[in-house]
């Protein structure tokens, strides 16, 4: 899988994941739970649905592939380190855990694409190809 593809991918679902509970809280909140700090969801959603607004326009330069990146893999550890901590504490519902679950395969994802103008990790090794 391309860089180009994990960026577009994570960044639909980011753009989806913060969207909702900023156009439809109602919903977001029978799910997720009733929010304390409605501040602090809306502040969240909107960086998320900024990331997911960033990520699918990323072009092949390499420039452009470090900065989606950075972005992606910065959101992918972050958003699961906050649900792995709160949930245990009973701050916020378990079924946060499913974004957490979600969000584990991105930092995989961008490291199989390698490096910026690198080649892509392969998950196999290849035999040398007969001359």
């Amino acid at each position: 899988m391309s860089a180009v593809t994990v960026a577009r991918a994570q960044g639909l679902f980011d753009l989806i994941g913060g969207g909702w509970p900023l156009l439809h809280p109602r919903s977001f909140e029978w799910v997720f739970g009733p929010e304390t700090d409605v501040w602090l969801q809306r502040a969240t959603a909107g960086l998320l649905a900024t990331t997911g607004w960033s990520l699918p326009r990323t072009g092949p330069a390499p420039e452009s592939l470090g900065q989606a990146r950075r972005a992606g893999v910065g959101s992918a550890v972050t958003l699961p380190a906050v649900d792995l901590v709160h949930v245990p504490l009973g701050r916020i519902r378990p079924t946060y855990l499913l974004d957490a679950a979600m969000q584990a395969g991105r930092p995989a994802a961008w490291w199989r694409c390698g490096k910026p103008g690198g080649k892509p990790r392969s998950s196999a090794r290849s035999a040398p190809r007969p001359r």
